[in-house]
């Protein structure tokens, strides 16, 4: 167990400015602690995050940016107090690599919710004051309690799209009990946050209703996805009929639409939980009061949820629909997720492109 890996050149790919536009780049990582895994990048997910960074789009990108936050390789090192990973097992990294590790939601497993906030994997400040860089990239060293396990039976590739997409929708559908057979489940947007919340919902025997503004994606949601119907979000007349049928709904649309429609659709007591990002939420009263129904929000999640989900996707062979790139067509990639031209996650095969 060696104690330094900054020394070690890690190739990348990087955006220089807000053209986002990515190119070879090479960078040394901080160095190995006691406490820290380093990570050999196998397989990295592109996630729309890579593109709102890359392309400044909070205006506080921070260049040369190495995007990436859904990460998963094999253990090539450990510090020496490391005695949950050993050398060859195999690992991921999602989007945050530190936190204060007191606060109370801390103490708890959440620490997305970190009250100091959480360290992003990239674009964020790393422990020894540096910019954070993710997973467009050779190796990656982090603090353990950051790492997760991968299963031996699960795929490296498809184990990628759940340490952002996957646990995004995975969270909120626990924390509101939606693992409850016989539930209906509304999910709005079928891109790589919706795909994987049908495939939970089905997972936990809900009868699961896929919402979309495009009549293409109905063949793919019944026959692929297996969800049980499928509604074109702006024939109202098909949303009329869906009124009152749903326990729950998983809105992950980033684009604006209205809501009150979709409340409409809740039953007495429903949940809706957005985890898309529109430039605004709103909604009539009366559609929140009557039937006293529950609008909830929610990003990734905490160490402890990361980890089951994991467990529960190995255990149930639950498997992102990817398309494996080489890292060389990433620009085409980022250009392609814009359009929304992915069924449903680009995964990089950085082990085998990456040179």
């Amino acid at each position: 167990m060696s104690d330094h890996t900054g020394d070690e050149n890690c190739l990348a790919w990087a955006a220089r400015d807000p053209s986002g536009i990515l190119s070879p780049y090479k960078f040394s990582r901080r160095e190995l602690e006691a406490d820290d895994v380093s990570l050999r990048i196998t397989h990295c997910g592109v996630c729309y995050a890579d593109v709102v960074w890359t392309k400044n789009r909070f205006g506080d990108s921070k260049y040369p940016l190495v995007p990436g936050h859904e990460i998963v390789g094999t253990v090539k090192e450990v510090g020496s107090n490391v005695h949950r990973f050993k050398v060859g097992d195999h690992v991921g990294v999602g989007t945050y690599v530190n936190s204060c590790r007191e606060c109370d939601y801390c103490n708890d497993g959440l620490e997305v919710h970190c009250e100091k906030g959480p360290v992003f994997t990239f674009n964020g400040i790393d422990v020894d004051g540096s910019t954070t860089k993710g997973g467009y990239s050779s190796h990656i060293v982090a603090h353990e309690r950051y790492c997760y396990k991968i299963p031996d039976n699960y795929p490296l590739a498809s184990a990628a799209p759940l340490l952002c997409a996957g646990i995004t929708v995975y969270n909120p559908m626990m924390h509101h009990k939606m693992n409850q057979p016989g539930k209906s489940l509304g999910v709005i947007g079928l891109g790589g946050l919706g795909h994987m919340a049908v495939k939970f919902g089905k997972a936990f025997g809900l009868h699961v209703t896929v919402f979309s503004t495009s009549a293409s994606k109905q063949e793919e949601a019944l026959s692929v996805l297996r969800a049980d119907k499928f509604v074109i979000s702006s024939d109202k007349q098909q949303m009329e009929a869906c009124a009152k049928s749903l326990d729950f709904i998983i809105d992950t649309a980033s684009g604006d639409h209205a809501f009150d429609p979709y409340m409409a659709l809740l039953k007495t007591m429903g949940i809706l939980v957005l985890v898309g990002f529109p430039s605004e939420v709103k909604l009539h009263p009366a559609s929140l009061n009557l039937g006293s129904k529950t609008v909830s929000g929610s990003v990734t999640g905490g160490t402890k949820a990361t980890q089951e989900m994991l467990d529960f996707c190995a255990a149930n062979k639950i498997y992102p629909e990817i398309e494996v790139i080489p890292i060389e067509y990433i620009n085409e990639a980022l250009e392609r997720l814009v359009k929304k031209d992915v069924k449903y996650r680009f995964v990089i095969n950085i082990e085998d492109s990456l040179k």
